[in-house]
């Protein structure tokens, strides 16, 4: 736990200075997102600890080194939680990785991303300035929310050293139903439980299976999950948290692992192929062969495009190629602006997002 905000910037300053690259990295645990790395290691892990916590006001902030562990284990004491689930990796996640990454969990559609509780953030530039985005309440958040432009960035726009996220309070009960179901029935009903029910806080489908998890007042979790069809899963939390952290086997199988972000209502496609199916359709996780053709690879972009989304290589496969969808010029000249504006040298993670970022 300390403070070294100091060397950080140093180590960019010289950076500048001599023309090297950085290679921004926290603990590690998502290193395989993005191309293939590049720059001299710039380290913030050791750059951690929770610098102000108000359980009354709904506020954390932390360094970017800081773990989820200690963070999860923080708010625990107060029966409060991050409301957007991030994968914490066995708790060696650290919280400014999962901001650069844009990672969250299985309640995504019902409480937000990381980029929605967030509410600032301490951000080293190319220049070697440290600059205050955002704030600690949510009054101070007015106009364009330059913050959030950190979410999903992969750290190519600098050095987040601070972050405030608003927090919730832990639902009083949790109850999840499971039936069978084939992917196209389950889409649709994924959407239509969605529309009925309010405490409806996660919804997947694995191997022919429905999972949905009503979160809330004890009496409204009984009551919503007693309209399910089939049966109440028990150790259903244990699934949840599975799907959350990317441990389900689906996860660990062979291949490419794809993630389409789309439409939920979006018409199923390739249902021949092994898939996982989650945020109520939104997020469609598909297993691949290692190593697809460009054909391939451009036909997976253009279902996704089909389906008014993106898709992703999400991890597996060769990262020396691009591994986010392919933007339009228009998008393409606003990242390239942005980049100049924050790091003009081009010092962060070269390459990491885009080949041409």
């Amino acid at each position: 736990m300390a403070d070294i905000s100091q060397q950080l910037i140093d180590d960019v300053k010289n950076a500048a200075k001599s023309g090297t690259g950085l290679n921004i990295v926290g603990r590690g645990t998502k290193d395989f997102m993005g191309r293939t790395p590049t720059g001299k290691v710039l380290s913030v892990e050791r750059h951690s600890g929770i610098v102000e916590y108000r359980p009354v006001e709904l506020v954390i902030t932390a360094r970017a080194g800081t773990s989820l562990k200690e963070i999860v284990a923080t708010l625990n004491e107060n029966d409060q939680m991050l409301a957007f689930e991030p994968p914490t990796f066995a708790g060696r996640g650290s919280i400014g990785g999962t901001l650069a990454c844009n990672l969250s969990g299985p309640a995504r559609p019902w409480s937000g991303s990381v980029r929605d509780s967030l509410l600032g953030v301490r951000l080293i530039n190319g220049a070697g300035e440290h600059l205050t985005f955002g704030g600690q309440v949510m009054k101070n958040v007015a106009g364009y929310d330059v913050s959030k432009l950190q979410a999903g960035a992969m750290g190519v726009l600098g050095v987040i050293t601070e972050m405030s996220l608003k927090v919730v309070p832990k639902p009083a009960a949790n109850a999840t139903g499971v039936q069978k179901m084939e992917i196209s029935e389950a889409i649709e009903a994924m959407n239509r439980y969605a529309g009925k029910h309010s405490s409806l806080t996660g919804a997947c489908w694995l191997d022919h299976k429905l999972y949905l998890r009503f979160s809330g007042a004890q009496s409204a979790v009984k009551q919503a999950s007693e309209t399910c069809k089939g049966q109440v899963l028990e150790g259903g939390d244990e699934f949840w948290r599975a799907l959350q952290e990317m441990r389900l086997d689906f996860f660990n199988r062979s291949g490419t692992l794809w993630r389409f972000s789309l439409k939920s209502t979006g018409t199923h496609f390739r249902a021949h192929e092994e898939w996982l199916i989650d945020l109520a359709g939104a997020q469609r996780w598909l297993r691949t062969a290692p190593d697809l053709d460009e054909p391939e690879r451009a036909s997976l972009e253009r279902a996704a495009g089909d389906a008014n989304g993106q898709v992703m290589q999400f991890r597996g496969g060769d990262r020396s190629n691009e591994v986010f969808h392919t933007q339009s010029d228009t998008a393409k000249k606003i990242h390239q602006r942005l980049k100049s504006a924050f790091d003009p040298d081009g010092l962060f993670n070269r390459g990491r997002l885009y080949s041409w970022l």
